[in-house]
C-alpha cells in the first residue's frame, strides 16, 4: 500500500499548493492590490479554488482513500500518515457534496463583496452592500442545503457552516455553552460597569505610526513570532494568513491617537501566527499544516493577547521599555495607572476593541443574528436597526453610525453568514483552559513572564497545540492538552480573579 500512499500525498500536495496560491492572492487583495483589480482578482480566486476543489474531489482521490483503509487501520492513530488519511477522508466526504461551480461562484462573490465593503464602510453606506450580503446569505443557505438534516430534529441550517470552522460543534452545542457563559458573565459585567470606568487617557495621546509598529512587532518577536518566516502589513481589518510553515504573515491597523489598537492587534495576530509557524515540519504541503478549528486558533491569539500581554507580570517587564519608546506620553504615568488603562472595562461599540469582560457579549449577539438570518427571521435590510437595538440593550453602547455598528466586522462581507463568530468566544474559553494546563505543568511561568521570558510557555504550546496542526479534532486536542473536555470554569475563574482585584469586587 505504500506506493498508493505516496501517490495520494502527491495529489493532495497539488491541492494544497493551489489553495496556498489562492491565499497569496487573497492576502494581496486585502493589503496592497489597487482597487481596479477587484473584478479580475475575484475571477482569479474563483478559478484557483474551484480547480483545487475539482482536483480534491476527483475519482482517483476517492479510490486511493478506499484502497488505503486497511493500511490506515494498521498504523498508530497519532501517526502523521494515519492522521492524513483520516482527515483527508473526512474532508473528501464533505467536499464531494459541494459542486465546483458553487465554489467558484461563492469565491467570486466574496471577493467582490469585500471590495465593496472596503469602499462603503468609511461612508457608512450600508445600501451599497445590501445586494452583496443578500447574495452571501443565499450562498450560505445553499451550502447548508448540500448537507440535509435527515431525521435529526436538532439539526439547524447553521450546523454545516459551523462545522467548517469548528468541527464537532452544532448550533445547539454553542447555544448551550453560550447560555452557561452568559449567566456567569452578567453579574460580573453589572458589578464592574456600575463603577466609574478606569482612566485610559494615557492611551489616547498622539503616537506616531512607525514607532507604534516598531514597538509592537519587537514585543511579538520576543514572544516567539519569527520574522524570518513572517512579516507584518496594514489592512482594513487585522488578520493572519499562512502560505506555508515558513511563511506566516500578520496584518494590523494603526490609530495614531489610540496606542492600544495596533499593539494588541499585533499580539493577537502574532498568537495566531505562532500557531501556524509551530506546526511540525513533517506536515508541510498537507492539509494537516493548519489549525484544527477556529476556536482552538482563537485560543492562541487570545491567550497571548489577554492572559499574557494584559497581565501585570508582563508589564512589570515591558512597561519601562514602553516608557523609553514613548517618553513624553508615559514618563509621568505609573505602572498601576497604565495596567488599569489596558484592562479598562466599559460598554463599547467595536468587537475587536472590546475588553475581556464584555467582548463575548459582542460575539453572542452576532451569533444569534446569524441564526436569525439563516432562519429567515431577520432580513438583511433590517439588520442595521436590529444591530443598534441589540447592542444598546446587551452591551450598553449605541453606534453613532453604521461603520461603527453593523459594518464594522469584515466576516459577513467577505465570507459566509453562519459559523463566522462562535470561534472567538470558544477561543476565550479555551485560552484560560490551556493556560491553566500549562501552569500545572510549569508553575514558574508567571515569574518567567515577569522577567520577559516566554520559552517555557511557548514550548508547552508548541508541543501540545502547535505541532500537531489539524491531526486531531478539536475535542481530541483539548483532552490531550488538558485532560478535560471544553468547560467554562477556568475562564470564569480567571475573569473573577483578575477583575475582582482590579475593581475590588
Amino acid at each position: 500500500m505504500y506506493p498508493k500512499l505516496v501517490e495520494l500525498k502527491q495529489k493532495l500536495a497539488i491541492v494544497h499548493d493551489l489553495n496556498m496560491a489562492a491565499a497569496v492572492l487573497s492576502w494581496d487583495n486585502e493589503t496592497y492590490m489597487p482597487p481596479g483589480g477587484a473584478e479580475a482578482r475575484a475571477q482569479q480566486l474563483g478559478t484557483l479554488l474551484s480547480l483545487a476543489h475539482e482536483k480534491f474531489t476527483a475519482d482517483e482521490i476517492g479510490h486511493l482513500l478506499d484502497d488505503l483503509r486497511e493500511y490506515e487501520a494498521s498504523l498508530p492513530y497519532d501517526s502523521d500518515e494515519a492522521s492524513l488519511l483520516r482527515v483527508a477522508r473526512r474532508e473528501y466526504e464533505k467536499k464531494m457534496r459541494v459542486p465546483s461551480e458553487f465554489v467558484a461562484r461563492q469565491t467570486e462573490t466574496q471577493a467582490l463583496s469585500y471590495n465593496t465593503w472596503v469602499k462603503a464602510r468609511p461612508q457608512s453606506d450600508f445600501h451599497a452592500v445590501i445586494p452583496w450580503l443578500e447574495k452571501i446569505l443565499d450562498l450560505s443557505r445553499e451550502y447548508s442545503s448540500f448537507f440535509p438534516n435527515g431525521s435529526d430534529e436538532n439539526h439547524h441550517v447553521a450546523d454545516a457552516l459551523i462545522d467548517l470552522g469548528d468541527p464537532q460543534m452544532s448550533a445547539a452545542d454553542i447555544r448551550r455553552v453560550f447560555g452557561e457563559l452568559r449567566e456567569q458573565l452578567r453579574p460580573i459585567v453589572r458589578a464592574i460597569t456600575s463603577q466609574p470606568p478606569a482612566d485610559d487617557s494615557c492611551l489616547r495621546q498622539f503616537f506616531p505610526e512607525a514607532e507604534q509598529l516598531k514597538f509592537a512587532l519587537g514585543v511579538a518577536q520576543q514572544l516567539g513570532y519569527d520574522l524570518q518566516r513572517g512579516r507584518q502589513d496594514k489592512t482594513a481589518h487585522p488578520f493572519m494568513t499562512h502560505f506555508s510553515i515558513g511563511d506566516v504573515r500578520i496584518t494590523t491597523r494603526v490609530k495614531e491617537y489610540d496606542w492600544s489598537e495596533a499593539f494588541f492587534s499585533t499580539i493577537h495576530e502574532a498568537g495566531h501566527a505562532m500557531y501556524g509557524q509551530g506546526h511540525s515540519r513533517s506536515l508541510e504541503r498537507t492539509m494537516l499544516a493548519e489549525g484544527t478549528s477556529s476556536g482552538v486558533h482563537e485560543s492562541q491569539s487570545r491567550l497571548w493577547e489577554n492572559l499574557v500581554a494584559r497581565s501585570k507580570n508582563f508589564w512589570e517587564h515591558f512597561y519601562p521599555k514602553l516608557q523609553t519608546a514613548f517618553p513624553s506620553q508615559f514618563e509621568n504615568v505609573s505602572l498601576d495607572t497604565f495596567y488599569r488603562a489596558v484592562n479598562k472595562v466599559e460598554p463599547s461599540l467595536i468587537r475587536t476593541d472590546a475588553d475581556e469582560v464584555t467582548y463575548n457579549l459582542h460575539v453572542m449577539m452576532r451569533f444569534e443574528f446569524e441564526l436569525q438570518m439563516l432562519e429567515g427571521k431577520l432580513a438583511i435590510r433590517d439588520l442595521p436597526d436590529a444591530w443598534d437595538e441589540t447592542i444598546t440593550r446587551d452591551v450598553g453602547a449605541t453606534p453613532p453610525n453604521l461603520s461603527q455598528g453593523v459594518m464594522q466586522d469584515v466576516h459577513w462581507y467577505a465570507g459566509q453568514i453562519g459559523g463566522a463568530f462562535q470561534g472567538y468566544t470558544l477561543g476565550n474559553i479555551l485560552s484560560a483552559q490551556f493556560f491553566d494546563a500549562a501552569l500545572r505543568a510549569h508553575p514558574t511561568i508567571p515569574e518567567q513572564i515577569r522577567r520577559g521570558e516566554f520559552s517555557t510557555l511557548h514550548g508547552w504550546l508548541q508541543h501540545n497545540i502547535y505541532a500537531p496542526g489539524s491531526k486531531f479534532l478539536p475535542n481530541e486536542i483539548i483532552h490531550r492538552a488538558t485532560g478535560e473536555e471544553l468547560n467554562i470554569k477556568p475562564y470564569i475563574a480567571y475573569l473573577r480573579r483578575k477583575y475582582g482585584e482590579l475593581y475590588e469586587l
